[in-house]
């Protein structure tokens, strides 16, 4: 027994200990996902990204969801409010700012009438800003949720909340919360991609798109749409297709049996990934390649083959949803408009911003119509906060160009297609922008009305952990059942 004891160092222990928590988990994730997909967790074993059954009867298939990272400001698209301009280079009314936490404002800041003309458009009479031309044309083909407010007021934690239903780091992201919910119909590309534009990720990293306390099978996968669409997905110089099917097949020979000694999920994982991965070298390539688009789709999306720019993300959106991704995340970077310069200045930089994304992201919406696929795609567009009705001062020194602090109180998002009702303004703000009057809805609101139109039950999605099940909504969150149709 003595020479046995010995045997067993630190990491043996450990390793030991970690997997007997892995069978744990294990056993968790199979009871998790039997809750939520009426599936047996054998299934899981072969492919844990297999389809599985919603909790009922949805109307969407798929999500693309446009994130534009920085917080677009509401009263230069949506929220229409003439009373602001009246009031306009006025002093901010203390009853603003009393009890408030700003970002940046400091002192008495004065009142920023709307920099953009409003008309109201189509049938709906919705009302869209001379800044999004193209998108008025569609304006009856969305709902506008004009009531949205928030509790984080920076970007990283506001942009969690949005993505993963809290502030804080370690939750699992929407897209992997419908992956796990539902798997993918195309186990040759991953359920859930991610596409970036602007330069930059958001100001929360690759967070919000992480899998959290899921299994890693359900994170986001990052694709690019300037060279290799995968880092690393072509194979090294001498270095063929038939090693490498030999390599993988070797490689999961051992990782099954490290499973069935072990059982810690995370082999599940590496096995399905490798083969995935392997599965990706040839569509991959194919279904991310813009090129070979006919010059039609080029002109309405207004695309540059081989940059990294929002409106080719757009349209490599409509292609996955096309090939069966479940969840397609598109971050737009470039949308603080502090006024600390003239790219974040309201009246200039905003103004591009919104130049860059007006022609495509109303084409993906009119390509998914036009190809039957808007009625199973639901696609949702916002920002993480809103924008201020008064002019951002640091310090009692006005900034050198126009700009807007962040705003929790009310901002504007919209969904269109997976059964939302079209042409409808739900939501109203007070006669400045500040506070909504009528239809408030919370964050947790729009995830539960996102998965509701998905077939599932925010409430009875949920993952064990620590001690107690976890759900996207955490322990709130309604469907807004005046946009379903």
């Amino acid at each position: 027994m003595n020479e046995a004891l010995k045997n067993i160092s630190r990491r043996h222990f450990l390793w030991e200990s970690a997997a007997g928590i892995g069978s744990v988990a294990l056993a968790s994730l199979f009871g998790g996902c039997s809750k939520a997909s009426g599936n047996s967790g054998l299934s899981l074993i072969t492919d844990p990204m297999a389809p599985r059954a919603p909790h009922f009867s949805g109307k969407a298939k798929s999500v693309i969801f446009l994130h534009m990272a920085g917080a677009p400001s509401q009263l230069e698209l949506f929220d229409f409010k003439p009373e602001l301009q009246k009031l306009h280079n006025q002093a901010c009314p203390p009853s603003l700012l009393e009890g408030k936490r700003f970002a940046f404002i400091r002192g008495t800041p004065k009142m920023l009438g709307p920099q953009a003309n409003f008309a109201q458009r189509g049938d709906s009479g919705s009302w869209v800003s001379n800044h999004l031309p193209h998108f008025a044309k569609i304006a009856d083909e969305v709902s506008f949720l004009k009531g949205v407010y928030t509790d984080q007021f920076n970007h990283a934690p506001a942009q969690l909340f949005v993505q993963t239903g809290s502030p804080r780091l370690g939750r699992p992201s929407i897209g992997s919360w419908v992956t796990y919910g539902l798997g993918s119909e195309n186990n040759n590309l991953p359920g859930f991609v991610v596409l970036t534009s602007g330069g930059k990720t958001p100001d929360a990293g690759k967070s919000v798109w992480g899998s959290g306390f899921l299994p890693s099978i359900y994170q986001g996968v990052q694709c690019r749409s300037e060279g290799d669409p995968v880092l690393f997905l072509s194979d090294p110089q001498g270095v063929n297709r038939d090693l490498k099917s030999k390599s993988i097949h070797a490689i999961n020979e051992v990782n099954k049996l490290h499973h069935q000694e072990f059982n810690d999920p995370e082999t599940l994982t590496r096995i399905a990934q490798y083969e995935m991965a392997f599965r990706m070298q040839i569509s991959v390539p194919e279904v991310m390649n813009i090129n070979k688009e006919p010059d039609y789709i080029h002109q309405l999306y207004g695309t540059t083959p081989g940059k990294a720019w929002f409106a080719n993300n757009c349209l490599l959106a409509r292609k996955l949803v096309e090939q069966g991704v479940r969840f397609v995340q598109l971050f737009d970077w470039g949308w603080d408009s502090h006024g600390t310069d003239e790219n974040l200045a309201i009246d200039i930089g905003f103004r591009n911003k919104c130049l860059e994304i007006d022609r495509a992201m109303s084409a993906l919406i009119l390509d998914l119509k036009q190809r039957g696929l808007l009625e199973e795609t639901l696609v949702v567009w916002g920002g993480e906060f809103g924008r201020t009705p008064m002019q951002e001062n640091r310090e009692n020194v006005t900034n050198p160009f126009l700009g807007r602090d962040h705003h929790v109180e009310a901002f504007t998002m919209w969904m269109a297609g997976g059964g939302i009702k079209k042409g409808v303004s739900y939501g109203e703000t007070d006669e400045i922008g500040y506070y909504p009057i009528q239809g408030k809805v919370s964050v947790h609101d729009v995830q539960a009305t996102l998965l509701h139109q998905l077939g599932l039950n925010h409430e009875e999605l949920t993952y064990q952990f620590q001690g107690r099940p976890f759900r996207l909504t955490d322990v709130s969150g309604k469907v807004i059942q005046e946009i379903v149709a």
